[in-house]
């Protein structure tokens, strides 16, 4: 009977810590469903709640950024590259809206939160990054020079005591400043709201140099101007997002790597003509 005894208790222990190995799994099995399910970022989760992605660009840098005045339809490389992270979040390329900015209002937008993202030529800084997050590189230029024809200049020291245009709070000012300095000239840096805004001031003779990165400044390229050959400051394009927005940040950095691996971005890069 003894042996009996310890018989049961021992199928009687056995399957009781058979039963407790069981609901240790299923908890588990539990704990993980719903951490897996809370995963997602909260900025990217009231995306998709929203849906639809909201993006801060230029409306008057062709190739980039660019409204055509006759269809109000906005295209550019930087369309391109909102319509795939876009995709990537809410499943359609379509499910965007894109808002008008310029280098001036593009930081405030992101910090109040009226835009998801800036794609809107918005050079990487170590300063900026003190203040927004950046994605890898999707293109890169330099400060370039945009003069009259007719007046002779052929770099920057032929602009010694003459008036440059830049737009307010871009990168150029600070670029061209620098550079003055090294070469121990003096120039008169004004600043405009617009790009239309510092192409019409060159052609009324109000400034003697339009100044910005080359690829925008080949957007306002005529037969009356030319781009001198130099370049100053390199200049890197990140998507920005707000600091505090983690994973959309993640996602952008995600999207601009795999479509440099695949060769994405050399098409879009291709197709919209720039260098």
């Amino acid at each position: 009977m003894k042996k009996g005894l310890t018989l049961v208790i021992g199928m009687i222990m056995g399957l009781s810590l058979l039963f407790a190995a069981g609901c240790g799994d299923s908890a588990a099995t539990t704990k993980s469903s719903s951490s897996g399910a809370s995963a997602e970022s909260a900025d990217i989760k009231a995306v998709k709640d929203r849906g639809v992605l909201k993006v801060g660009v230029k409306v008057d840098v062709p190739k980039f950024g660019f409204k055509d005045p006759a269809t109000g339809k906005i295209d550019g490389m930087e369309i391109d590259i909102a319509k795939a992270i876009a995709k990537k979040i809410l499943g359609d390329e379509n499910k965007i809206e894109v808002q008008p900015v310029t280098a001036k209002t593009r930081g405030p937008l992101l910090d109040n939160g009226e835009v998801d993202y800036v794609i809107a030529t918005f050079t990487i800084t170590d300063e900026r990054k003190q203040s927004y997050n950046f994605s890898e590189p999707y293109f890169k230029d330099g400060v370039a020079l945009l003069v009259k024809k007719e007046a002779g200049i052929t770099n920057l020291a032929g602009l010694n005591g003459k008036k440059i245009g830049v737009a307010q709070s871009a990168t150029t000012k600070k670029t061209l400043l620098e550079e003055s300095k090294k070469q121990n000239i003096k120039i008169d840096v004004l600043e405009f709201g617009t790009y239309p805004e510092i192409k019409t001031a060159l052609d009324s003779g109000r400034i003697d140099c339009f100044s910005v990165d080359a690829a925008i400044l080949a957007g306002y390229l005529d037969d009356s101007t030319v781009i001198l050959a130099d370049r100053y400051s390199p200049q890197l394009y990140g998507v920005a997002s707000k600091k505090s927005n983690e994973g959309l940040a993640k996602v952008a950095n995600d999207m601009v790597t795999e479509m440099q691996s695949s060769g994405e971005l050399d098409k879009i890069i291709t197709k919209w003509g720039l260098k």
